[in-house]
């Protein structure tokens, strides 16, 4: 564990802590830190808002560093980390700021059964699930491509498997970018990247990943939430997953070759994990088309997750997806780096929004919003732990105003992975969950006590945060039933 945060947090309204640029030598700008006082506690416990000052001192940097309240520490940026860099003022592009899992994010699919249609159901439905859908490292699933193919997925994404029959084109709609970054650029994406993702696409693999059937305990905003389609005890599915070993392939060339970029364009850093290129380098333009085109493969694989867990519904229940109502709601990214317009000092930039398990949030009338919720807002996808909630919020205009459209991603660790499996030696954690009436079903015993209730903050207060800063706002709850994971 990393040693206690000793530096300032200095309250500058609701639910956000400034650390001041005075705090070291180098800071262009300062750190902000959303939480309220019970979660900042716990954000003291180790160094993650150190790295919130680091990343105060990259070239280009916008207005501050930025943490969500789900901060933990990460590689170079803290998970829940944001940071914007205008390229006409020497911004930089940093891997580290997008992480090793390109475009980790959510998927959220409801389906017209209810608590009662599925409650005696649960134990044969997640049985079904575990044994079609692939979960664990490195596991290789039912879908195989040839470099060629795969290629072509990172350049059309879903589009590629949808024209395929896996999927339909509705889907697309409800996709963040409609599931295809544009200027994707898949033969920047080197051979070994490709042959770990020619037999991954459409598995979950393992850590936090997770495929989980949910019910609706609460709404909190009516109106919203009967646009979204969501009611109370209504079964959704909540998909979480990335670019695999594709991405995380992605990011290691990419850090590779960053590494002399601060000698050779003459700037310092801190912590060398911050390892950066200006945009407009050649390193960094090779980086920012390979991260599209894994971006791309981060969206099928999600699309394929989704059309096995639809099948696996109809299988179980006996009746078409379509007839279960299995739509998409929403598939948004976490961890992502996109060239974005905001306004800076009352003036509009293109910047580049860097994005490290936090989730965009845009508000209502926002074009990137589709159509069908642009009267309301985006759609915002948090999990939390499998023992106790996700959410689905919506986008604000605060969050424009205050943190380039960026809310939280989910419940943020409060162990770690060592911790968490010490913690659980003895304990049958399966057993556990199923006595707050959640199934659960993973492919290694350290992969239930990895990601045990106790290892992450509570959801909830995470929440609350974001919801009163009005960086999203609550929509509507969800209690877990049944769980894979890895």
């Amino acid at each position: 564990m990393k040693s206690e945060f000793a530096g300032p947090l200095e309250s500058i309204g609701c639910c956000c802590h400034r650390i001041p640029k005075s705090y070291k030598a180098g800071m262009r700008v300062d750190g902000h830190i959303y939480a309220n006082d019970k979660l900042l506690e716990a954000i003291r416990k180790d160094q993650a808002p150190d790295q919130v000052a680091n990343v105060a001192m990259l070239p280009g940097i916008q207005v501050a560093s930025i943490a969500m309240p789900d901060i933990h520490w990460g590689y170079g940026f803290c998970i829940g980390g944001v940071c914007a860099t205008d390229p006409e003022e020497g911004g930089v592009i940093s891997p580290g700021g997008v992480g090793y899992d390109i475009n980790c994010g959510v998927r959220f699919i409801k389906t017209n059964l209810y608590l009662d249609d599925v409650k005696h159901h649960m134990k044969e439905l997640v049985k079904a699930l575990f044994y079609t859908v692939p979960s664990g490292a490195g596991r290789t699933g039912r879908y195989k491509f040839d470099a060629t193919e795969t290629r072509r997925l990172m350049g059309e994404g879903p589009r590629f498997v949808i024209d395929r029959g896996l999927g339909v084109a509705r889907d697309l709609d409800h996709t963040e970018a409609n599931g295809r970054i544009d200027d994707a650029d898949p033969h920047q994406v080197s051979d070994h990247a490709v042959k770990r993702g020619a037999e991954q696409c459409g598995t979950l693999g393992s850590g936090n990943h997770f495929l989980e059937v949910q019910v609706v305990d609460s709404v909190f905003d009516a109106d919203v939430a009967k646009v979204f389609g969501l009611e109370l005890n209504q079964v959704c599915v909540m998909i979480h997953s990335g670019s695999r070993g594709l991405g995380y392939q992605v990011c290691d060339d990419s850090l590779a070759a960053f590494r002399n970029c601060p000698t050779k364009y003459g700037f310092e850093l801190p912590d060398r994990q911050l390892a950066c290129a200006p945009v407009d380098s050649p390193e960094g333009r090779k980086y920012i088309a390979a991260m599209r085109a894994a971006a791309n493969y981060g969206f099928c694989n999600r699309q394929l997750l989704m059309q096995q867990a639809r099948e696996v519904f109809a299988g179980v229940f006996g009746r078409s997806w379509e007839d279960l109502g299995m739509e998409q709601l929403y598939d948004v990214a976490h961890n992502i780096a996109k060239l974005e317009e905001h306004t800076v000092d009352g003036k509009k930039k293109k910047v580049w929004v860097h994005r490290k398990g936090a989730t965009r949030a845009f508000p209502a009338g926002h074009p990137e919003v589709p159509e069908k919720y642009r009267a309301v807002g985006q759609p915002v996808i948090i999990p939390g732990d499998m023992g106790r909630a996700s959410w689905v919020l919506v986008g604000s205009q605060g969050a424009m105003e205050k943190t380039f459209g960026t809310t939280c991603h989910g419940a943020g660790r409060a162990m770690s992975r060592t911790a968490a499996l010490k913690d659980g030696a003895g304990r049958k954690i399966d057993r556990e969950l199923e006595h707050r009436g959640v199934i659960a079903m993973a492919s290694s015993r350290n992969g239930l006590a990895e990601e045990q209730p106790k290892a992450y903050k509570n959801v909830d207060d995470v929440v609350d945060v974001v919801h009163e800063a009005d960086l999203s706002r609550r929509v509507a709850r969800m209690r877990p039933l049944g769980v894979i994971k890895g």
